[in-house]
């Protein structure tokens, strides 16, 4: 089920802000790992079983991201995924690609006084689990978009061919990786739907890389 909203005045105002900023240094909009790891991100409970299932529904391959939405109990929401277009790591960029599909899947908590809800990003790329400036991207991104649909900011995670990495914390595992198949789906009872995929998202990254 798609859902459609008019933004609220203050993302409207964060959003004209940093329109006025795009064309700023995009090295500034990343963090550092000791930045995220002194942001009090919340742990998940099973990584494993989240990213697991992730992996189950979406069947990433490089370069795909994966946003998702667990309640309070760490059960999953929502989830959409895209595949990041070949243009330079900007985590501006990222965020409205992020904000993008978190609109498209899942009503805002923008009303709350307190987030109940959290998002995680999944990120399946090249490399190593080592954090990279992409990496750095992507977290600020995650956290902006957070701010901006009314979440927590989660767990952001690395997914490569080695293995899974959650990203400031130093836990991680071999299996799923982005050769491995699907494993037995884990996250609820439910059977997984249908991965959502492309949209605006995809879009705006499909126009910055043409640029």
């Amino acid at each position: 089920m798609t859902f459609a909203f008019a933004p609220s005045s203050a993302a409207s105002t964060s959003t004209s802000a940093d329109l006025s900023a795009a064309s700023a240094n995009p090295l500034v909009r990343m963090l550092e790992p000791a930045e995220w790891a002194a942001a009090g991100i919340p742990l998940l409970r099973n990584p494993r079983e989240v990213v697991s299932g992730l992996h189950s529904r979406h069947r990433p391959r490089p370069a795909t991201a994966i946003v998702a939405v667990l309640d309070p109990d760490e059960r999953l929401r929502a989830s959409a995924s895209f595949t990041r277009r070949p243009a330079p790591a900007d985590g501006w960029m990222f965020r409205n690609a992020l904000l993008a599909q978190l609109r498209r899947v899942i009503p805002h908590d923008l009303r709350l006084r307190t987030p109940v809800r959290t998002a995680v990003l999944l990120y399946c790329r090249e490399g190593d689990a080592r954090w990279t400036e992409e990496d750095g991207a992507w977290m600020w991104g995650l956290r902006d978009a957070c701010t901006l649909h009314g979440l927590r900011c989660g767990a952001y995670i690395t997914l490569t061919r080695d293995g899974w990495q959650v990203l400031g914390e130093g836990r991680g595992g071999r299996r799923p990786s982005a050769d491995s198949s699907p494993e037995p789906f884990g996250m609820s009872e439910a059977p997984p739907p249908l991965p959502r995929t492309g949209g605006a998202a995809s879009e705006v990254l499909r126009r910055a890389a043409a640029r």
